[in-house]
């Protein structure tokens, strides 16, 4: 009788066992999916790095951490991306990365799973020659404006540019178009693509391509080459040329008004982003000294003021990048010690309250947000 009790309970106790484990296994199928990737939500900044050594990056940090994963695209495929890095985008679950290599030939996109970062493809020279921005109409198209060749200073820009047609479903480029040298900045707005041109490039041509056709429509002039900021609340393009900014009816392609930055020469504005309901324009306004040591503050513009007022900063420095997070709202600001060392993300209130900073890569340049 005792042998049988014993025998009874080892059985229940076995049984108990197998049930709790088939739940624990049930449980963790039905409420822990497979992951889609470490990448899905959080911020990413582009690292430049150093032209001659090619150490660009892409650095990731949840908006809650004050830490970053380094080099992520290196971390999951083993390899580096080789290159100076121009721009990171995502267009549906796909990650458009524009690598820059100092030597001829070794230019790229660099196409990966979004959410993963695994790459899926490089679409190389004669294609892709010098990228410089990045900018989709659609999941499948997406547009790279490129420099193509270029010699030596000051001959730099030997050669036009031309802007690639990228076909997401195959990876492919389906089309190059010409347009003039040392485009750089790319703006959609409702079927038109607007290219800006680099302030040393010598052009001073804004081109708007109608991105049904694929064919350039109209070449906007003005005093200094352009760079295209965005389209404001009001539905009105905003550019930047020298030290003018522009405001332009973006179906018309007239502008509508030009104001003054500033009228100090030796001065030089950049880095323009558009705070979250497009009503506001942070920029940098910066000078070198005899050293060659960057100066300047960063200033706040409405869209409505009559005139940029630039003797109140928002923040008191400089910056080597400007975004605006859509999700909360916050400043990035990209700051870059040397081209030899760690550069940092800093946050600020729109106010220009600092929030914290966080080690990133060299040379940080920009921000894309998930």
């Amino acid at each position: 009788m005792i042998n049988t009790i014993k025998s009874m309970k080892k059985q229940i106790s076995n049984l108990l066992a197998i049930t709790v484990l088939s739940a624990f296994a049930w449980s963790c199928n039905q409420s822990d999916p497979k992951p889609k990737g470490d990448y899905v939500q959080g911020v990413f900044a582009i690292n430049e790095g150093n032209f001659t050594s090619n150490d660009g990056s892409i650095s990731f940090f949840a908006r809650e951490n004050t830490t970053s994963d380094a080099d992520i695209f290196s971390t999951v495929n083993s390899r580096a991306l080789n290159g100076g890095i121009q721009g990171y985008s995502v267009f549906d679950d796909k990650g458009v990365i524009l690598v820059d290599n100092s030597a001829s030939g070794q230019d790229k996109v660099e196409i990966v799973d979004a959410n993963t970062m695994e790459s899926l493809a490089s679409i190389g020279t004669p294609d892709i020659e010098n990228p410089r921005d990045v900018v989709a109409v659609s999941e499948s198209k997406v547009y790279v404006s490129c420099w193509g060749n270029t010699g030596t200073y000051p001959n730099f820009f030997i050669s036009n540019g031309y802007v690639a047609v990228i076909d997401l479903e195959t990876n492919k480029v389906t089309k190059r178009i010409a347009v003039s040298k040392g485009i750089e900045n790319m703006i959609y707005d409702n079927g038109k693509l607007f290219v800006g041109r680099v302030s040393y490039s010598g052009s001073n041509y804004l081109t708007v391509i109608n991105t049904a056709t694929n064919e350039v429509i109209r070449e906007l002039g003005f005093n200094a080459s352009p760079t295209p900021i965005g389209v404001d609340a009001n539905g009105n393009l905003w550019v930047q040329a020298g030290l003018d900014l522009a405001k332009i009816n973006p179906t018309t392609l007239e502008i509508v008004s030009t104001m003054k930055i500033s009228s100090d020469a030796s001065k030089t504005a950049g880095n323009f982003a558009f705070s979250n309901d497009r009503r506001t324009l942070y920029f940098v306004l910066s000078y070198y000294d005899a050293n060659y040591v960057t100066h300047g503050a960063t200033y706040k513009y409405g869209i409505n003021e009559s005139q940029v007022n630039v003797s109140t900063p928002v923040i008191n420095r400089v910056f080597t990048g400007l975004a605006v997070d859509p999700l909360q709202g916050l400043i990035y600001a990209a700051v870059t010690p040397s081209y030899a060392q760690a550069g940092y993300a800093i946050r600020y209130r729109t106010d220009g309250t600092l929030v914290d900073s966080i080690k990133v890569g060299i040379a940080p340049t920009g921000f894309y947000f998930r």
